[in-house]
């Protein structure tokens, strides 16, 4: 099944990283600030997946989204990297697959801010070949954009490409650009939701990836 695979394209949030403590205490200040209740951990973590602006429009009205984002990504410039730790056996699956020649690239709907933030202080730059992100495109995934343009980038067909998400956003993207996809159930998705988009493997921890390679 996956034999022939030369790129494999990863999510960040969820899926590489778990900055949920970090993206909560973001979330909260910014609640604070403009005088909304404000939102348990579990809350937060169910809508993480779209972009910080998409995250922020479940919890405050459309006048106060603007300054809602403003306080949220200056709070986050400096919980982001405070609060965001790798998840299990990431640096020992990218180094495997380096090892291997694989292409790496990241595809977040994160602002490329943000994601270059924590692949820097994460120390995972150096394995990856490339890094794209939603603000630099017209649509956030489940749109397949991101994906397709990854390809694009590499001349890769969608028959050697992988994509490693956590939340049916990822495997309605991957299923989009036709491309296999593997989820992972350490982000905001339940198992009975991911199943209901089918994508081509869902595993427990990353290092599960290496067998299916």
């Amino acid at each position: 099944m996956m034999n022939n695979i030369k790129l494999v394209i990863f999510d960040i949030d969820g899926t590489l990283v778990d900055a949920y403590s970090a993206i909560e205490k973001s979330v909260n200040y910014t609640m604070k600030m403009m005088g909304y209740p404000l939102r348990d951990y579990m809350t937060i973590r169910r809508v993480v997946g779209g972009g910080d602006e998409k995250l922020l429009e479940q919890f405050v009205s459309t006048k106060d989204l603007k300054k809602a984002l403003f306080l949220y990504r200056r709070h986050h410039k400096i919980a982001l990297p405070k609060y965001s730790v790798l998840m299990p056996n990431v640096r020992r699956v990218l180094r495997y697959l380096k090892g291997k020649n694989y292409k790496l690239a990241i595809a977040s709907n994160r602002p490329t801010k943000f994601a270059q933030i924590l692949i820097h202080h994460l120390n995972i730059a150096q394995y990856f070949n490339y890094t794209l992100c939603a603000d630099k495109l017209r649509f956030n995934k489940p749109n397949p954009e991101i994906l397709l343009k990854i390809m694009q980038r590499f001349h890769v067909k969608r028959t050697q490409t992988l994509y490693v998400g956590d939340m049916i956003t990822d495997a309605q993207a991957g299923k989009r650009a036709s491309v296999k996809t593997i989820i992972v159930t350490t982000g905001s998705s339940t198992i009975s939701e991911i199943k209901k988009v089918k994508p081509q493997g869902i595993i427990r921890n990353l290092s599960a990836l290496l067998k299916l390679l």
